[in-house]
């Protein structure tokens, strides 16, 4: 996909901006709190329901303004121009896609495919296991129609199922929503595995460029329970004494887990805070070679303040690899990175919240 038009309404210092991006290299460049990353946050809301930064609730609406607006134009893989608009007042909101109402905001995430790079990136490695399932999901999402329709047959049965432990509920009804909870679980477990199979040779293509010396990848998937040779029907009977006391479901997809391993690293060495964003890029990366595989053209990639997360060997790497899927990015820093000059670039310049676009 490729965004030809940006139009934002009071989003955080931003009262009124357009932009017209480049098919290929977008970088906006200011002094921080200039407004660069709120960008890149109107973005992933379209493609997320939420900024990176948080929800919208909390300080992404212009100070005084009653809500956002965001309207989006971009084409798709088919030369067709899609359209899509949202206005968010925190709690409210209301979209378009196309022109139709749209009912559930996951339905205009599943048009617009996002992917971004910002500072807490380094949690998909370093953090809980919340992040790295999410990483799964969205692959997912984007790329397996059925999987939304089976995540939500799994999570409105553990819904049940925890009302259920809270009541304190020792009938049958709580049995019944075991083996629903069961059988929704069983999917979710293949379609994870299955992303990751198929994702491992686009992993292992870019850590070949990003982390040379780390060696051949595998990786590990944790199911969510801890006998994983038991059934999830069983490992819930033998748990529910515990749910009950804790008034929630502590197994099962929704505490899945993935690691990856490398031949050349220890299992037991921790990551630096440099290997972690690294290996998240990588990540990212991987995904979006992959992504571009299936759907036939990458997602749009997102970098938050690119400079000062990556060396300049690796922002170098990094380049070639995005220039090479032919993916729209957009990056932002406070001034043009020397990896840069050269390549062709759209710079936009941002100043208390006003962007200046560049001359034709």
């Amino acid at each position: 996909m490729r965004i030809v038009r940006l139009d934002l309404h009071n989003i955080r210092a931003i009262r009124v901006a357009q932009l017209q991006p480049a098919s290929n290299l977008n970088f906006l460049s200011g002094e921080n709190g200039a407004g660069k990353s709120t960008v890149l946050e109107a973005l992933h809301i379209l493609g997320y329901g939420r900024s990176f930064r948080g929800r919208v609730r909390d300080g992404l609406i212009r100070e005084s303004m009653p809500a956002l607006q965001i309207f989006c134009e971009w084409q798709d893989a088919n030369n067709q121009t899609q359209k899509a608009g949202l206005k968010h007042a925190g709690g409210d909101w209301q979209a378009k896609l196309n022109g139709e109402e749209v009912g559930q905001l996951g339905d205009l995430c599943a048009a617009f495919a996002v992917s971004v790079f910002e500072p807490n990136s380094h949690l998909l490695v370093s953090g809980s296991s919340e992040y790295r399932r999410r990483f799964l999901d969205w692959g997912l999402f984007h790329v397996e129609q059925s999987y939304l329709v089976l995540w939500r047959r799994y999570a409105r049965a553990l819904k049940q199922r925890n009302a259920l432990l809270k009541q304190k509920n020792l009938g049958g009804l709580l049995d019944t929503w075991d083996f629903e909870l069961a059988e929704a679980a069983a999917p979710v477990l293949w379609y994870r595995r299955s992303y990751l199979d198929g994702l491992l040779p686009y992993l292992q293509q870019v850590s070949e460029q990003l982390l040379p010396a780390f060696g051949d990848l595998s990786f590990e998937l944790f199911a969510g329970w801890k006998n994983e040779q038991m059934t999830l029907a069983d490992a819930l009977l033998l748990n529910r004494e515990r749910d009950l006391s804790l008034g929630y479901t502590g197994i099962g997809p929704h505490r899945a887990d993935w690691k990856l391993h490398f031949s050349n690293k220890s299992k037991a060495e921790a990551y630096s805070r440099g290997q972690a964003k690294t290996l998240a890029l990588t990540c990212l990366l991987a995904q979006a070679r992959h992504f571009q595989q299936l759907r036939g053209e990458p997602p749009v990639m997102l970098l938050d303040d690119f400079s000062s997360e990556l060396d300049g060997k690796h922002r170098g790497r990094v380049l070639d690899e995005l220039e090479a899927t032919g993916a729209q990015v957009f990056m932002t820093g406070v001034e043009l990175p020397a990896e840069m000059q050269g390549r062709e670039v759209r710079v936009f310049h941002v100043e208390h919240g006003q962007i200046h676009a560049p001359e034709f």
